[in-house]
């Protein structure tokens, strides 16, 4: 048994949809409450919907009871100051579990390659239910800025690099794709954040959306992403040796450790 997925991310992993009018809507994000939780870079995070309704953006699995990343219980301090962004989470009709609002502060490209991460989506989520998969809306103007989703961590080749200005609209396999974004900006960025289970009713949402499988990836200079690709070889070779030393002397594992963020 295996679970249940949308074809439509088969070739790429990552679903663009239609930009969203961001500029009629309020600053909501400005108003809800945020708790230091870090992701990849500096961050903080507003939880609208959490494992049991509490303040807090801890993975689900880490409650008592445990379960998987679905029926997250609305946060009602926050919905009361976000009515629009919780309908905009809404809107697929699909399950949702955990659904924040992210503030990131500005970063490098290499600080961004670093920070590539592939999230535990489906951890204790049973098959022959649906995957899941997670919605990113960019809430601020961010023309500069990109979401780096690659299939292969380090391999640049692989590097998709989607523009973030108010309203990008994307839902990406993010226990797929390596993920982090690079913000060069000079304010922080806000961006909603939802995990949806996978089916039928996500399916009708994207294709409402105009959903495609494919953009333009951001220009980027070839001799800026080998300088990127550098430091992050240089600072994984740094870390390794701190790690080695405080084991006093053994090699750390190099397994994957999934995000929980």
């Amino acid at each position: 048994m295996s679970y249940v997925t949308l074809p439509i991310f088969d070739p790429t992993g990552f679903i663009i949809l239609d930009r969203y009018a961001q500029s009629h809507d309020p600053t909501e994000w400005l108003d809800i409450e945020y708790v230091d939780w870090k992701s990849s870079g500096d961050t903080r995070f507003a939880p609208l919907a959490s494992a049991y309704g509490d303040m807090e953006c801890n993975g689900f699995w880490n409650h008592t009871p445990p379960k998987t990343d679905k029926d997250g219980v609305w946060v009602p301090a926050n919905v009361e100051k976000a009515p629009r962004l919780t309908a905009r989470a809404e809107e697929p009709g699909a399950n949702i579990g955990r659904c924040r609002v992210i503030e990131l502060q500005p970063n490098t490209y290499a600080e961004a390659v670093y920070n590539l991460h592939r999230d535990d989506n489906n951890r204790l989520n049973p098959e022959g239910t649906g995957w899941i998969v997670r919605g990113f809306f960019n809430l601020t103007d961010n023309p500069d800025s990109v979401m780096v989703l690659r299939e292969d961590r380090d391999d640049p080749t692989t590097e998709t690099r989607i523009p973030l200005p108010a309203g990008a609209q994307a839902i990406i396999d993010t226990q797929r794709l390596w993920h982090a974004v690079w913000h060069p900006g000079n304010a922080p960025r806000y961006c909603l954040i939802t995990s949806w289970e996978s089916g039928p009713q996500l399916g009708v949402y994207i294709d409402a959306k105009n959903g495609t499988p494919k953009i333009d990836s951001l220009p980027l200079a070839d001799d800026v992403i080998a300088a990127a690709q550098a430091e992050v070889e240089r600072r994984r070779a740094e870390r390794a040796a701190k790690l080695a030393e405080a084991n006093g002397g053994v090699e750390a594992s190099k397994e994957e450790v999934r995000s929980e963020a």
